[in-house]
């Protein structure tokens, strides 16, 4: 029996064995292909397995995603969602949006289903509603966490779920004596969640690290 206080750590085949321990469907597959060839880096399948889980576990009706990308994340949030669920995605980059929207419809998404909003995420979320939705995914500019993690908590529900992307951020992270601005802005947006008293937090390595927290 195993009795060291050092976990055991995992290899690189069962890492693998669990990102595609749930297979990904084509849509997702093809949506990941048009963010390669915009030259973008996709969430990991098992990160888009995490996300659908998390939405059908909260059963998800309302979702704010900072970063749209090509709809990566969307799809899989769609999955866990009721049929009813709307998404608001944010992202400065309209070319990503029109991809986003083209994978949405697609996959038979109703265009009433999903609002996709062009401009900076610090602009557009202010102008949303307190607490008015179930899930916040954050896949946005890295030096601006901290400030989406701030406005994450004024918008989730009681029970709502804050999630955010890189949270190991290509294992730097976990290097103190990395202080890159984007790993030093990350691990300060990681102590905020880690730090508020309304937060629950998990951090899974699955993917480049997802953080998620249910707000209390």
């Amino acid at each position: 029996m195993h009795t060291s206080s050092t976990p055991l750590a995992l290899d690189t085949r069962s890492w693998g064995y669990a990102e595609d321990f749930v297979q990904p469907d084509e849509l997702l597959r093809e949506a990941r292909e048009q963010a390669i060839t915009l030259g973008l880096e996709p969430i990991s399948n098992g990160s888009a397995t995490a996300l659908r889980f998390l939405a059908h576990l909260v059963q998800a009706r309302a979702i704010v995603e900072v970063g749209t990308g090509t709809g990566v994340s969307g799809l899989a949030l769609f999955e866990g969602m009721g049929t009813d669920g709307i998404i608001t995605s944010i992202d400065p980059e309209p070319e990503r949006q029109s991809a986003a929207r083209a994978e949405f419809t697609k996959a038979g998404v109703r265009s009433n289903r999903f609002r996709l909003i062009a401009g900076n995420p610090l602009d557009v979320l202010p102008k949303l509603r307190d607490g008015a939705y179930d899930m916040v995914f954050i896949n946005g500019d890295k030096l601006e966490y901290v400030e989406y993690v701030a406005q994450a908590l004024r918008l989730l529900r009681h029970g709502g779920v804050v999630v955010l992307n890189n949270a190991l951020w290509k294992n730097l992270v976990a290097d103190p004596d990395n202080e890159d601005d984007e790993t030093v802005i990350i691990r300060e947006a990681l102590a905020a969640v880690a730090e508020t008293e309304e937060f629950t937090p998990l951090l899974l390595p699955v993917g480049d690290g997802l953080l998620a927290a249910i707000k209390a």
